[in-house]
């Protein structure tokens, strides 16, 4: 059965606001035959989207469609920090990127505050608050965009692999730098009177939003397929990501999913004895034949199988990796004297015993 996933959040809200202008924008051209509201300047034949929205007709759409879009786009936000949390998103790796997720979604609350109270409090009849809270749409988004694109901007630099990183800053980017040319010019425009011109870019600031809200479906998608706990992304260190599964030590042959070899500590498997037997089916130094064995014993008189577990098994543990947490430097293993014949010489795991 199929499950909708997380980028379904950042679709609907833009598709929302995208169908709140053309709505706005088609009912205000045919249906009221571009009727000229009180909120309008005598010389402003472009009507601003507030000035359409203080309109009895449209007012109660208006304020609705504004909180699903942004209640929508605040989820999304929501949930990007949240499976980059839990690992089915490229994880933050420093505190620096969490803080700067977190700055998103503040002052994506700023703007979504900016943006309800512009909806109810209209031009018609709170001028000077609406245009405070207008402001305070515009910052709030501008500044959330502002963070993110930084917070992509770190995660592309330690994930050079992940090219959707790489294309999510771009498109930010993008945006952060026409939306904050275009904002000064609206509000030069707005406040020098010259509404026309500034009522035109109102409009594109509004389309650009939208796409800029579609974007964020390029960050959620890969989402779809991390779903199976095995298929998180875990944090390695540096920032960087790998999968659960590169850390797996195969107890076969003692290396990890990426080929390194993997030193550890306790009994000696069979696989190390044979690895440690030579071509002629001795170990290093004694022979592991029985026949061989008891009458290399009977001439030093030396107790039969003593050597088949001492030299047999240090044997093996010389063919092992190097251990991280070795003993000094220098510091050589002695055998212990064997029978009455004197003091066998050390072991030493770099010489070959013939």
């Amino acid at each position: 059965m199929y499950r909708p996933s997380y980028f379904f959040l950042p679709i609907l809200s833009g598709c929302v606001w995208l169908g709140m202008l053309l709505g706005m924008m088609i009912g205000w051209v045919v249906d009221t035959d571009r009727k000229h509201y009180v909120s309008m300047d005598p010389n402003q034949h472009v009507a601003y989207i507030s000035d359409i929205g203080a309109s009895p007709k449209f007012k109660p759409m208006f304020i609705a469609l504004c909180i699903v879009t942004t209640v929508t786009l605040d989820l999304s936000f929501l949930a990007d920090r949240w499976l980059r949390h839990a690992g089915r998103l490229t994880p933050n790796g420093s505190r620096g990127e969490k803080t700067l997720a977190v700055l998103t979604i503040c002052f994506a609350l700023l703007g979504t505050a900016g943006l309800i109270l512009l909806s109810i409090f209209d031009v018609a009849h709170h001028k000077k608050m609406h245009d405070g809270f207008l402001l305070c749409f515009l910052g709030g988004y501008v500044l959330s965009a502002v963070c993110i694109c930084w917070e992509y901007q770190r995660l592309g630099k330690h994930n050079r692999d992940r090219r959707v990183l790489r294309i999510s800053f771009w498109v930010k980017l993008t945006f952060v730098l026409i939306e904050i040319v275009l904002a000064i010019i609206f509000v030069g425009l707005t406040f020098s009177h010259h509404t026309n011109e500034g009522a035109i870019v109102e409009w594109i600031i509004a389309y650009i939003f939208a796409f800029y809200i579609f974007s964020f479906t390029i960050d959620l998608y890969p989402a779809v397929y991390t779903r199976h706990i095995s298929q998180r992304i875990h944090e390695k260190t540096g920032g960087m990501a790998s999968s659960h599964s590169d850390h797996t030590v195969h107890p076969s042959d003692g290396t990890n999913a990426s080929g390194t070899t993997i030193a550890h500590d306790g009994p000696i498997t069979a696989s190390e004895m044979e690895a440690a037997r030579t071509a002629d089916g001795r170990y290093r130094g004694c022979s592991v034949s029985g026949a061989d064995n008891m009458a290399s014993s009977a001439q030093a008189n030396i107790p039969a199988g003593h050597y088949d577990t001492s030299y047999g098994e240090s044997a093996a543990r010389a063919t092992r990796p190097s251990r991280a947490n070795s003993a000094t430097v220098g510091t050589a293993s002695r055998e212990t004297s064997l029978g009455s014949h004197g003091q066998q010489q050390a072991y030493q795991p770099s010489r070959t015993y013939q």
